[in-house]
């Protein structure tokens, strides 16, 4: 398997310390205290190509590049995970209640979920370009 490949790491960090030396000071802030990027600011808006986005605190695979679309939301969006990949909480943070998308193997923060998205599924997982790697085929 190629080094950039989709492949979930053995072991998870159990600690803050753990996770900082892992992830970049973004990705901390994003996966570890539900922080969220700037809308616009990811290059994976951009992003385009056949592939698969994982998840950039585990490696676990996330979303299909083919379930990404354009929602003019200025963060990635997909219509639908890969099956069991991801969990949801109820995040009632910023005087709102929303639904948090996070991963279901190192339960980082990813975004969030609402029912607004196109067929087939009616949902956009709105997620931060830091909280995912992409892999391309």
């Amino acid at each position: 398997m190629p080094d950039d490949a989709v492949q979930p790491t053995e072991t998870l960090p159990q600690t803050d310390a753990e996770w900082q030396r892992r992830l970049t000071p973004e990705q901390f802030s994003v996966l570890r205290k539900h922080a969220t990027e700037r809308a616009g600011t990811s290059p994976l808006n951009a992003e385009k190509r056949a592939g698969m986005f994982a998840c950039a605190g585990c490696g676990q695979a996330v979303y299909p590049a083919d379930t990404k679309y354009e929602s003019g939301s200025g963060w990635p969006s997909f219509y639908a995970p890969v099956d069991g990949s991801v969990a949801t909480t109820t995040d009632r943070s910023w005087f709102m209640t929303r639904t948090e998308v996070h991963c279901a193997r190192c339960e980082g923060h990813l975004g969030h979920v609402f029912e607004d998205g196109p067929a087939p599924t009616g949902l956009r997982h709105c997620i931060n370009g830091a909280a995912l790697k992409f892999v391309p085929e």
